[in-house]
């Protein structure tokens, strides 16, 4: 975790500010304030993508995926006082920001209302738009939650307003922090209350993980992104959801057929979002790295289960698919991404290319070391001359061993 203080703030005291960089992206972003003595007032720990849909100069309409937020500040998130209650404030990108209030009753506190606001002249994030300029969306929410209790919400949660939708998820929060003690205890959104019921186990003995009954191999889909200048994003592949949630293991195979995929490509970033009726998103994020090649960067997820519960994880560090730009990557036989310990996705014939596609078209593929049969002939090349080796010494040994027998002493 890296921890930076920022100048004090009036009415807030002391800035502390966390971000968390980890392998399991659960909390992107994590930000607790403490008052001029020094003492935590307000604590918040939460994920959050959103999706705006603009209009270009040529009339037609894009929608723009900000689900990797950069470099961001929190320059105006403040404790509270008299006369005003705390705020969480963030920055990003070019002239992005977003604003969390929150207000207190006698035994309650609210998270008051959501503001967020984004610049259509960022050319980077919105080409072609025809409306520059900061825009803003006001969302009133007014959940009240006890006085020194945590507000968790792990379900994805979403605010619609016109052409913006935010999207929220493994949300942690507490303001008016009280004797500088994050709370124990917990107050579950409706969501996290349904999806946390664990049927009752008649017996003394913890149950065990369950083993999923394997699948055969899934269908392969084929889908992609496209842009203004036509398609931008490939990718044809099979997908088998490994999940583990309360100690029970399940494999779910992605039928293409009722799959839809949208996304978006940016010069060195680009999204694939897979949904169904029971996928609310499966992300697949990909990234330029070098200048020179490209590699899946975050998976994120949110879907139903069929016990009624909602799985959601979320990963930002991953390492998987590398190839040059300008090619695709491939791999036709069964490979692991490892989301998590409770989330992996196994892929079967895969070919993806998120960047420089040509007219529609993959370009050359670079395969993957499982589809590389060549280093095959020289390993049976050595172990057949490590054989033979091994047959002429066994063979001398008992040729020496006879010529002695000839010339013992009678």
């Amino acid at each position: 975790m890296l921890c930076f203080r920022l100048f004090p703030v009036p009415g807030s005291g002391l800035v502390l500010v966390c971000l968390v960089l980890g392998a399991l992206r659960s909390y992107a972003l994590e930000l607790t304030l403490q008052d001029s003595g020094k003492a935590t007032c307000l604590y918040a720990k939460w994920q959050m993508t959103f999706r705006v849909r603009y209009e270009t100069t040529n009339k037609t309409y894009k929608t723009q995926t900000i689900s990797d937020l950069g470099a961001v500040t929190y320059n105006g998130s403040i404790c509270g006082d008299d006369q005003s209650g705390p705020r969480i404030a963030v920055q990003f990108r070019s002239g992005f920001s977003w604003i969390a209030n929150f207000t207190k009753a006698a035994s309650t506190y609210s998270i008051d209302s959501i503001s967020f606001s984004y610049n259509t002249s960022d050319n980077t994030t919105f080409p072609d738009a025809k409306d520059k300029g900061m825009h803003t969306v006001y969302q009133p929410l007014a959940i009240n939650i006890p006085l020194n209790e945590l507000f968790r919400c792990n379900s994805l949660s979403t605010l619609e307003d016109n052409d913006v939708v935010q999207h929220y998820w493994d949300v942690h929060v507490q303001a008016f922090v009280q004797n500088g003690t994050v709370s124990k205890n917990e107050f579950l959104c409706d969501k996290d209350k349904t999806s946390t019921v664990v049927p009752t186990v008649h017996t003394t003995v913890p149950s065990p993980t369950t083993t999923p009954t394997p699948k055969e191999k899934p269908e392969a889909g084929t889908y992609s992104v496209n842009n203004g200048n036509g398609t931008c994003l490939l990718a044809t592949m099979g997908l088998q959801l490994n999940i583990t949630q309360d100690k029970v293991a399940s494999v779910i195979n992605i039928n293409p057929n009722t799959t839809h995929s949208t996304g978006s490509c940016q010069s060195h970033t680009a999204l694939l979002r897979l949904n169904s009726s029971t996928i609310k998103y499966l992300d697949f994020v990909f990234a330029v790295k070098n200048e020179n090649r490209f590699y899946l960067k975050e998976v994120n997820v949110s879907m139903n289960l069929v016990n009624g519960s909602v799985f959601s994880i979320a990963n930002n560090n991953l390492s998987y698919w590398d190839a040059p730009l300008g090619s695709s990557y491939m791999c036709n036989k069964e490979q692991t991404v490892s989301v998590s310990g409770a989330f992996q996705i196994n892929t079967f014939d895969l070919r993806v290319q998120p960047f420089n596609v040509i007219e529609g078209k993959y370009s050359t593929a670079q395969e993957c070391s499982l589809d590389d049969d060549t280093i095959l002939i020289p390993i049976i090349v050595g172990a057949g001359l490590s054989g033979l080796i091994i047959v002429i010494v066994i063979a001398y040994l008992i040729g020496r061993r006879k010529s002695y027998a000839g010339y013992q002493t009678l």
